[in-house]
């Protein structure tokens, strides 16, 4: 048998102010359990221990969307997420499990996860199916999404694990929001400097940071940023550049 997740709900609380109802925690069980399973054949995560997920892929997606944490409610449209990049499907499938009301017939939550190892977005395509989480699970990159008249301009919320250049991200995701919309670039260390050379990459691709939070991790007391990027006004067409620019030549 799995192990079971610890529910560490004076820890949701005392840090982000939140708490799951029973039918996301077993929702979160779930999506544990599953991805033990996927990970025998798929590279998905080395965090496998209970406490270690709660805290490295459960807590950490979600203090990226503790600003929308319970405001869920029922709206003639959805918000329309996207998580580029998204591996096992973190941080996208937990957000989406916590931006949503425990009737996920009706979520107000579209979400689409993007990966380029089609084995990867394969299975997270069955997880969602099995999580009743309405999901679009692509095999392809940000750069032709963000060239694509269906994706560009299309998503409310974009979430991104920065591990790369954070221009690089910002490249990747701001031309997928909507006018309107906000980008979440979820980082470990950060600093002012890295502040201040991103401030005008922002603004060329048409956003605004709008806050940085720093976050202790609640059991091991790590390091994380959370960038709230605003989108002001359109990109220009000139963004994303070609398919490995932006990781190769990040903008400056």
């Amino acid at each position: 048998m799995p192990d079971t997740l610890p529910r560490h709900f004076d820890l949701w609380e005392s840090s982000l102010n939140w708490q799951p109802t029973e039918a996301q925690q077993a929702l979160f069980q779930r999506l544990y359990e599953q991805i033990l399973v996927g990970n025998q054949q798929l590279n998905l995560t080395r965090i496998t221990q209970p406490d270690d997920f709660w805290e490295k892929h459960l807590w950490d997606s979600l203090s990226g969307v503790a600003p929308w944490l319970g405001d869920v409610s029922e709206h003639d449209d959805p918000l329309r997420i996207v998580d580029i990049g998204t591996g096992g499907g973190f941080p996208g499938v937990p957000a989406a499990i916590a931006l949503s009301p425990d009737n996920l017939a009706k979520t107000p939550v579209e979400l689409t996860l993007v990966d380029s190892t089609r084995k990867k977005t394969q299975f997270l395509q069955t997880l969602c199916e099995s999580l009743g989480l309405p999901a679009i699970c692509l095999s392809t990159r940000a750069e032709k999404m963000g060239q694509d008249r269906f994706y560009r301009g299309h998503y409310d919320l974009a979430l991104i694990r920065a591990v790369g250049s954070a221009a690089t991200c910002a490249e990747y995701v701001m031309p997928l929001l909507k006018v309107g919309g906000q980008a979440v670039l979820y980082r470990g260390q950060w600093s002012t400097d890295e502040t201040e050379s991103l401030m005008p990459i922002i603004d060329l691709l048409g956003g605004e940071l709008t806050d940085l939070q720093d976050w202790k991790t609640p059991i091991t007391e790590g390091s994380r940023h959370c960038l709230f990027i605003h989108k002001e006004y359109p990109t220009p067409n000139d963004f994303p550049r070609a398919v490995g620019v932006p990781g190769k030549s990040p903008l400056t």
